[in-house]
């Protein structure tokens, strides 16, 4: 009988001690993509609306926007400046191509072409970029942006 308590009391303690094992949500990179084209999606439209505001705010605050032929612009405010400029210019026709993403749940990369044209669709430039995004509490925002032109340097 000693042993018999003393096993259901062994038995108890072992099962007190036995934690539930916490299963984490596995990321899924396909899902993500298709976030970030989404994303980019958004951008095309808030671009052709030409609302700088909303295009800013598709940028984490401390992002860099690293175009060609200038230094990097720093900072979510100035970032969106820029694009207000590209806008009054009449840059408001942008066609984005996801080639590639990778990363994770907080981070993501994305390889990817351009095509930018006026809203009568004159060509203005076509290439390629770099994105890094962030997740900020459940919103893909651009962390990182870097893009270069495929057409010749001019002359």
């Amino acid at each position: 009988m000693k042993k018999m308590i003393l096993s259901v009391a062994l038995a108890s303690v072992l099962f007190a001690c036995n934690k539930p094992v916490e299963t984490k949500p596995t990321f899924d990179l396909a899902n993500a993509k298709k976030e970030i084209e989404a994303a980019n999606q958004n951008l095309v439209e808030l671009l052709a609306k030409k609302d700088s505001v909303g295009f800013g705010n598709s940028y984490t605050e401390d992002a860099k926007f690293m175009g060609y032929n200038q230094p990097s612009t720093e900072g979510r405010k100035a970032i969106q400046s820029v694009w207000a400029q590209n806008m009054k210019a009449d840059a408001t026709q942008i066609t984005l191509t996801t080639v590639e993403v990778w990363g994770n749940e907080t981070t993501l990369t994305e390889e990817g072409v351009f095509d930018f044209k006026t809203k009568e669709g004159v060509a203005l430039d076509k290439g390629k970029y770099v994105v890094v995004w962030v997740n900020d509490n459940g919103t893909w925002k651009i962390h990182r942006d870097i893009f270069n032109s495929d057409l010749p340097a001019a002359k």
